[in-house]
């Protein structure tokens, strides 16, 4: 008898330990409710308090017992929605278990077959960026590229390859020679620069920074980054996309200056995060992270003290308005439109007039974070006042951060 008892008692830290849990606590300092915004915990400590085996998996639980998504980043931190009112908490509970197959909210890749395009997207809004294939045929395209949509399903990849039917553009091409009207009517079923329901891509970059790229301003003129040089996804959802991106060389002061990005986007935000470094810069120089101003809009708001610049694109009567924004964790310098003059005047002739700018000053082996993104009028933001609120709240939870503690 005593032997089956001193076994049982051997047993009981292993027991013990599988029925561990971890609980999460979630604290919303601000006066704004946060509502399945992405909050992040260090997974070693999760492992660390779990004790958990090398291939062991987990669940997030509410407070309803009901599994919450979750993703491991890059970075091993764990990730996963929340929602919690203003000034109050919410626990969640972390413990070994099988997940549920989590729904992708948030996802991006190259294309190589589209000039080596590097596209992403989440539930709310897309966006993509130029690679070295594009720079080498001569085109100008410095910043970063929105396309808009409508619903939460992902539209990229199906855009994409809507775009690169060979055959239905051989097709198109053909038939403008000999019925232009049913050419035209093939183009625009198949297109995804045309809004079937679930958005389309109509925004314009050019020689701009475009939807919230930074630039150095030298002898107050703008160094334009070109397109990427290499680039790397760190992350790929379901809740997160994180890409790396590293730069050619940029000559700055008669330095040969790298610039390398990492940029993510969260499920249920319009707004990325940008952290950017510079290699080999030996000074301290003005940065301007700009949105282009298209020719017709004159529709802007900026605070350098709270951190933010909002822009409404002119309205088109067909397609609707694109917003975008830029916030800062911290105060810039100064927020300010920026006019296209001198040598860039020639670009007021392609429909762009400057930029609304935020300048900030970045000094030599810091990392510099922001956050670009953008809303459409005819999904989520029916007016410009309505995205520059979404933007100022947006602001406003950049600078109180959810604080997440583990017990």
């Amino acid at each position: 008898m005593k032997k089956i008892f001193y076994l049982l008692l051997a047993a009981l830290p292993a027991v013990t330990c599988f029925g561990k849990n971890v609980n999460v606590t979630v604290t919303n300092s601000s006066s704004i409710g946060r509502d399945k915004e992405i909050v992040e915990v260090s997974m070693s400590k999760v492992n660390a308090k779990l004790n958990l085996a090398k291939n062991a998996q987990i669940v997030v639980l509410d407070k309803n017992g009901k599994q919450v998504p979750y993703q491991i980043t890059y970075d091993k931190k764990l990730i996963f929605p929340t929602t919690v009112k203003a000034k109050s908490t919410a626990i969640y509970t972390i413990k070994a278990g099988t997940p549920e197959k989590f729904t992708v909210l948030a996802t991006g890749k190259q294309y190589p077959e589209r000039v080596d395009d590097v596209a992403w997207e989440n539930d709310r809004i897309a966006f993509r960026t130029y690679g070295p294939a594009l720079q080498a045929t001569g085109e100008q395209a410095f910043g970063y590229d929105i396309w808009v949509k409508r619903g939460e399903g992902l539209v990229v990849e199906k855009r994409y390859a809507t775009e690169l039917d060979k055959d239905t553009n051989a097709k198109i091409k053909s038939l403008a020679q000999t019925d232009p009207a049913a050419s035209k009517a093939l183009r625009e079923s198949t297109s995804y620069h045309f809004d079937h329901g679930n958005g389309l891509d109509y925004y314009k970059v050019g020689p701009t920074l475009g939807a919230g790229t930074s630039a150095f301003l030298v002898d107050n003129k703008l160094v334009y980054p070109y397109c990427y040089a290499t680039q790397e996804v760190l992350d790929n959802g379901p809740l997160r996309f994180t890409v790396k991106l590293v730069y050619k060389p940029l000559n700055i002061k008669g330095n040969s200056v790298i610039e390398t990005r990492i940029v993510s986007l969260d499920a249920g935000s319009q707004l990325n995060k940008a952290q950017i470094s510079f290699s080999n810069l030996k000074e301290s120089l003005p940065l301007v992270t700009g949105i282009v101003i298209h020719t017709g809009s004159k529709d802007y708001s900026m605070s350098a003290k709270k951190g933010y610049t909002a822009y409404a694109d002119p309205n088109d009567p067909v397609n609707g308005q694109i917003y975008v924004a830029t916030v800062f964790p911290k105060s810039v310098k100064e927020a300010k439109v920026m006019p296209f003059t001198g040598d860039e005047a020639s670009k007021i002739k392609d429909g762009a007039d400057g930029h609304v700018a935020a300048i900030s000053n970045y000094v030599p082996g810091t990392k510099f974070t922001y956050y670009f993104g953008a809303g459409w009028s005819k999904w989520g933001f029916k007016t410009s006042s309505d995205w520059y609120k979404y933007v100022e709240e947006y602001a406003q939870k950049v600078r109180t951060p959810l604080t997440a503690t583990i017990k």
